[in-house]
């Protein structure tokens, strides 16, 4: 546990930086936490990409929620900020992905370069180490690098994929892919997809004809949608998050790339617009980088 925190920790060092070491500098040798010092706090959440109306909610349970004797004191407001932040992020909760359902499918959507294939790679590795079988579709059959790609993590995973010719029907390959599931009684079927047609409208369709061809095999299924957003994006991931919800009913966030953004802040900004859990969130380059996302661990990562 302690180097998954620490990982965690590492990752979100631009966000820290950036937010708590600002907010401490803030509040820091005043007397009084006043209204102007709150204004700091606030312009701070925003650049934290939290979104305008979280923050201004957030702002005024500090401005309820602490008492008097509590306005001079920098950790007392910190706490009350921590406290504020994992209730949020507890709304939607994060329950663990792959219920009892066998084979539990998962159905992976994402707009190109935000990492999908990588997190699927990555997402099977975590499985394997939880004693999971897992069988990958390569259903974005729109880009021969994309099969090529999910090919090499099935490798490094350790896992078996089901894959087809550059150009074949995206829909078939995902059928497959759960029918092989099926049959040599894997634990979990991860089905990757398209992440860009010609138009957005396209892709939706495209996505919604495999998840019909996925429910066809086997009644009920994709159990779970995962959306992969890039943290770097920002409040644009929000918007892709939107559309894709609308098309496929997204499940659960994998939020990637956290590293490398000072905008942490986008996980509470999920959570509050899209009322959608956090499921994973990436914190590094490595196969084990991909971390289930726990509330608490997130916040006192960032406030550490």
């Amino acid at each position: 546990m302690n180097s998954i925190f620490s990982k965690i920790k590492s990752g979100l060092t631009r966000t820290r930086s950036n937010l708590v070491d600002g907010i401490t500098k803030a509040v820091s040798g005043k007397t009084r936490i006043d209204e102007e010092t709150l204004e700091e706090i606030e312009e701070r959440l925003i650049a934290a990409d939290v979104g305008v109306n979280t923050t201004l909610d957030i702002i005024s349970a500090l401005r309820e929620n602490l008492q008097l004797r509590d306005r001079n004191d920098s950790q007392a407001v910190l706490n009350c900020l921590k406290s504020e932040l994992i209730e949020r992020l507890q709304m939607n909760g994060s329950a663990d992905t792959a219920s009892n359902q066998k084979p539990y499918i998962i159905m992976v959507v994402g707009v190109n370069g935000v990492g999908k294939t990588t997190s699927i790679g990555k997402l099977a590795n975590h499985f394997v180490q939880d004693g999971k079988r897992v069988v990958l579709g390569a259903a974005d059959t729109f880009r021969a690098a994309a099969s090529e790609q999910l090919e090499i993590w099935a490798s490094r995973a350790n896992v078996e994929i089901v894959r087809n010719k550059p150009g074949a029907d995206p829909a078939s390959v995902a059928f497959d892919a759960v029918a092989a599931a099926e049959s040599r009684s894997a634990d979990i079927a991860i089905i990757d997809t398209a992440g860009r047609l010609h138009t957005k409208s396209n892709l939706m369709e495209e996505l919604k004809k495999i998840q019909r061809a996925i429910d066809r095999k086997m009644p009920g299924a994709p159990h779970e949608v995962l959306l992969v957003i890039d943290a770097t994006t920002g409040q644009n991931g929000l918007t892709q998050a939107k559309v894709f919800n609308d098309a496929v009913k997204i499940g659960g966030i994998v939020l990637t790339k956290l590293d490398g953004t000072a905008k942490g802040g986008i996980v509470v900004a999920i959570q509050e617009q899209l009322r959608v859990p956090i499921r994973f969130i990436g914190v590094g380059e490595q196969m084990d980088d991909l971390q289930p996302f726990v509330p608490e661990e997130y916040v006192e990562a960032l406030f550490s």
